[in-house]
């Protein structure tokens, strides 16, 4: 079991964020779990690499000393898989807010879909949402969304390895992407839509990879609750 002082010299800790737990949810319930655990009155803890509520998967947390490390994780590829619905955008690019436009989707074929994915691979621009954290003028970008005021997004590039249609069901299309840091699967699923002359939003987004760590080894934020009661418990 790892005791106090490991926490504190620094830990790597996987972990599969829940659906509408956002991703400082999950490190403020993890410093607080540890932080009772042993009674500690400070304790540095951090994520390599936010996820949106909406969104599951991987989270790595990091503690102690290596907090210094989150930077070097944020720099590795991350690999996603999830759900673009067709014909339809919302303001958010995925669920957080309501269809605000329709499109057919009749003139869309497998052949067509596959077509464009390859549009989407090697190094290219891409416009964040604007329902993103990023900050303008000090200000996230979501605010200025959600006050409905306009405001303008430079594109930045960013590095799609692969983009992988794994399931066709119009107007569900399952996709696993490989990708570089800073790139939003919302705008990946918007610009798609628009590609196909239709239109497109994220429903489901898994986060299963980062560098070499898989969602495979991660545990729950119960089951690392669960684990530190079983050590209280028998000390």
């Amino acid at each position: 079991m790892l005791t106090e002082q490991d926490y504190k010299d620094g830990q790597i800790l996987l972990i599969d964020k829940p659906l509408q737990w956002t991703s400082f949810q999950v490190v403020n319930k993890l410093r607080w779990l540890i932080r009772k655990q042993f009674n500690i009155k400070k304790l540095k803890v951090g994520h390599a690499g936010t996820l949106d509520p909406l969104a599951s998967g991987l989270l790595i947390i990091c503690t102690g000393k290596f907090t210094k490390r989150i930077q070097e994780f944020q720099g590795q590829a991350k690999e996603y898989t999830g759900t673009i619905m067709l014909g339809a955008t919302t303001p958010s690019y995925d669920l957080e807010t309501e269809i605000d436009q329709t499109f057919s989707t009749d003139h869309i074929s497998n052949e067509s879909i596959q077509k464009v994915t390859t549009q989407f691979t090697g190094e290219i621009e891409q416009y964040p949402p604007i329902f993103s954290a990023l900050k303008k003028d000090g200000k996230r970008l979501y605010e200025y969304a959600r006050e409905g005021e306009a405001v303008e997004v430079s594109s930045r590039k960013i590095t799609i390895d692969t983009f992988e249609i794994t399931r066709i069901e119009l107007p569900e299309v399952d996709f696993r992407v490989v990708c570089s840091k800073g790139t939003y699967i919302r705008s990946l699923a918007h610009d798609f839509g628009k590609a196909l002359d239709s239109g497109a939003h994220l429903t489901v987004l898994r986060r299963t990879k980062i560098g070499s760590f898989s969602v495979e080894d991660a545990t729950t934020v119960q089951s690392f609750e669960n684990q530190l009661q079983v050590k209280i418990e028998t000390t």
